[in-house]
């Protein structure tokens, strides 16, 4: 599998950075970090191709590139405005917009809250379209005691959403006591 990980926005940078770590070594990553998210030295010990976020003509830009998946992790809610609208001035709208032009899976983990009855149109609108709106939501039935299980759960979700295998959290009918 090959996958675009976009990381934009300031809060939530964490998850998008466990999300590119935990992923399982087959896959191959292309991750894209924007300006504002400044998290580019911990992908220096993960075999991840970086880009940067300026770089229209970056290899994931163009649909021959023959992508699986991308996802915006987080994404910023400027960000989901521009795909929302079609505009693709820097790299991760730009993968965004090539996403939807190849109909390929694209995940977007929207991070602020509480959404405006504008973030919630824009999110209507893509989901319209087939992407996945995930933002990071627990789920209390994985019984997480932690904020390393509630991150793993989470980032578990969205694997799943993308079709990647993981056991990152216990699902449904394996948590104790609900057999």
């Amino acid at each position: 599998m090959k996958l675009v990980v976009a990381i934009t926005g300031a809060s939530g940078v964490e998850l998008g950075k466990k999300f590119v770590e935990y992923l399982p070594e087959d896959i191959e990553v292309h991750v894209v970090v924007s300006k504002n998210a400044l998290a580019v030295e911990s992908f220096e010990n993960k075999q991840v191709t970086l880009h940067q976020d300026d770089n229209i003509a970056a290899s994931i830009s163009s649909g021959s590139f023959r992508v699986d998946a991308t996802a915006i992790i987080p994404c910023s809610m400027n960000t989901l405005a521009k795909i929302a609208c079609g505009i693709s001035d820097n790299l991760p709208t730009r993968v965004a917009a090539v996403a939807l032009k190849e109909q390929k899976k694209l995940l977007l983990a929207p991070r602020e809250m509480p959404f405006s009855a504008i973030a919630l149109e824009n999110m209507h609108k893509l989901a319209s379209l087939g992407v996945i709106i995930a933002p990071p939501v627990l789920g209390y039935y994985a019984d997480t005691q932690s904020v390393e299980q509630m991150e793993r759960f989470i980032i578990g979700k969205w694997y799943d959403s993308l079709g990647i295998e993981n056991n990152l959290y216990e699902r449904w009918g394996e948590a104790k006591g609900f057999k």
